[in-house]
């Protein structure tokens, strides 16, 4: 009997010409066919085309969307039944394809753009638990969407989720992609995700989508010796099977130097740019791509030249998205063009921000707070670019394993008190007006305490309870965007030093955006337990120079003796300046300045 001929190059289900077009990579198969509700599961019906390239197809007209289906695939003896490792949708993780058509989702006149780089606020989230309804177990897009005009009142332009592909189960951080293609039901499924989407950009929020290639599964992982050949009982053709398998999540790290594979990984980082309309993708732990423990000695150069790959088809198909690297090595070379050898990354989370500050806001005794490593975390850039890197106190990483949210860091027993809100606030206003992106977790703005757990969710009506520090929050972000056109500076990449106290534990610097109304901000910041009457600071102008945000302030649920409104400089020089003011400054506070 003739079968039908392929028409379409894609791989996986494909809607062409009034039916469907599958096609599978399964080199080692001596058959394979494609079972599913058009045709009662029954192999024998449609038998596939073999291609010279280890690529099966076969046209079935009487498949349709929504149709549920399966590759069966024989090698020797055995029979199996495989998930289609390019589905879009799937019924459960141990489940079924399903044909779905990527196209019929209505945006609308979406047209939306990322903002510049150095306008980004993102807020880093999880489905799951951000917004838990008593409809729903679980978190989803259309919960999020909920939500969405908190999040537009708070200030943050961007978000960025963890990771949505199909995982085992319906509790999880992201980080055991079963199916990277489809999107999990648990949250909502293909179309859900597109509807949210769709709704962040009419409220003027951009979306990243955070991406897991540096290992899949372990769990339900159809992927797994896919047409049952291996080496050493590996993972077969999409993995490694020596000793580059190795991860800290198991022997489950895709093979880089196989083309089938970087397609593979690569046609799916297309994928949540082009049908997902993402503003820009968050790779998660690029070290453990580039290499198989962190070590030159066991690196994969094979790794690296693929996130080049996808790096440059993003660049050169896409305006103004934007990829972060994960890699936590201060490697200057994952931002660098890939002229120069670079990955070519947008910007990178900076390591070397996240640790010196936390440990400058967590430690208990004022003597251990070492200002000289505050100010070269404030100061860090990559390739002397100040928006090459993403600056945070918390992110999913830092809140959990072993590790707390700040607040419980600072004070266990009493993380809404006096010292875990003062000393959290240094943080955030650190985060707001250090050269970088800056980022926060969900729940950071309001003291969430404890860690993050995939299984409980934020509880709102508590969070409202903390209302003065959203509000502090809001204003960061406001400042920090301009809002009022008063702090441009914080947008800007320059940054000078005004102040490095460590006796005291006080530094201050200055963020300038030449040529810019509010184009020079004043940032001080006291990290130790004194309060002052009369603290004397440098500033680079002569004037009066108005306080735009107090973190001691009554406005921020702090004590009203030390709001400050604006101070006139004296010709009496300090700090290597002409110019000086007197002022009061309360402990572990921070204080904004820029000039009308």
């Amino acid at each position: 009997m003739n079968k039908p001929i392929l028409k379409s190059s894609k791989l996986g289900a494909t809607l062409v010409g009034g039916g469907v077009a599958f096609k599978v990579w399964a080199p080692h198969a001596d058959s394979v066919a494609v079972v599913g509700s058009f045709n009662d599961w029954d192999a024998a019906k449609h038998q596939m085309n073999a291609g010279e390239d280890g690529r099966w197809h076969l046209f079935v007209p009487e498949a349709k969307a929504g149709d549920e289906y399966k590759y069966e695939i024989v090698n020797g003896d055995q029979r199996i039944l495989r998930i289609d490792p390019y589905a879009r949708q799937v019924t459960s993780s141990v489940g079924n394809s399903v044909v779905y058509d990527p196209h019929a989702f209505d945006w609308g006149d979406d047209d939306f753009q990322l903002a510049n780089f150095n306008e980004l606020v993102i807020y880093e989230l999880h489905i799951g638990t951000f917004n838990r309804t008593k409809e729903n177990s679980v978190g989803t897009f259309d919960c999020l969407i909920k939500k969405l005009e908190y999040l537009s009142w708070l200030g943050v332009n961007t978000i960025e989720i963890m990771p949505v592909a199909e995982f085992a189960g319906d509790y999880s951080w992201g980080y055991n992609p079963a199916h990277i293609f489809a999107v999990g039901n648990t949250y909502g499924g293909p179309e859900e995700l597109k509807r949210l989407v769709k709704a962040a950009h009419e409220h003027g929020i951009a979306v990243i989508m955070d991406v897991v290639y540096n290992h899949f599964g372990p769990s339900d992982l159809d992927l797994w010796q896919f047409d049952r050949w291996s080496e050493k009982e590996k993972g077969g053709i999409y993995f490694y099977n020596d000793w580059r398998c190795s991860t800290p999540w198991g022997d489950s790290r895709p093979d880089y130097g196989r083309g089938e594979v970087r397609s593979f990984i690569h046609d799916n980082a297309m994928m949540w740019l082009e049908e997902y309309r993402m503003d820009g993708l968050r790779f998660d732990m690029t070290l453990y791509i580039r290499s198989v423990d962190g070590s030159d000695e066991k690196a994969i150069p094979e790794g690296w030249s693929l996130l080049q790959w996808i790096n440059r088809s993003i660049h050169e198909r896409f305006e103004n998205k934007i990829t972060i690297a994960e890699d936590l090595r201060t490697n200057s070379a994952l931002t660098k063009p890939e002229v120069y050898g670079g990955a070519n990354f947008s910007s990178q989370w900076d390591e070397a921000f996240v640790h010196p500050i936390r440990q400058a806001i967590t430690v208990a005794d004022d003597q251990y707070r070492n200002m000289h490593s505050v100010f070269n975390a404030v100061f860090h850039r990559y390739n002397n670019d100040a928006f090459e890197r993403v600056i945070y106190t918390e992110s999913h990483d830092e809140v959990a394993n072993g590790k707390k949210r700040v607040p419980s860091e600072i004070d266990e027993n009493n993380p809404h008190g006096w010292y875990a809100k003062r000393r959290s606030a240094l943080g955030a206003v650190l985060v707001f007006t250090a050269p970088g992106i800056p980022m926060i977790f969900q729940g950071q703005e309001f003291v969430r305490a404890n860690w993050f757990d995939d299984t409980k969710p934020i509880d709102w009506e508590e969070a409202e309870k903390r209302e003065p520090t959203m509000r502090m929050y809001r204003d960061l972000i406001g400042l920090r965007l301009n809002k009022n056109g008063t702090t441009a500076g914080l947008s800007g990449s320059d940054i000078y030093p005004l102040q490095l106290n460590d006796k005291d534990k006080v530094i201050a610097f200055e963020r300038c955006r030449t040529g810019a109304v509010g184009g020079k901000t004043v940032v001080l910041l006291n990290f130790g337990h004194r309060d002052w009457t009369d603290y004397r600071l440098g500033f680079p102008e002569a004037g009066n120079w108005k306080v735009r945000l107090n973190s001691a302030s009554t406005c921020h649920h702090f004590e009203e003796k030390f709001a400050v409104d604006s101070v006139q400089t004296q010709p009496q020089e300090h700090d290597g300046s002409q110019h000086s003011a007197q002022f009061p400054l309360a402990a572990y506070s921070a204080l904004i300045f820029s000039q009308d």
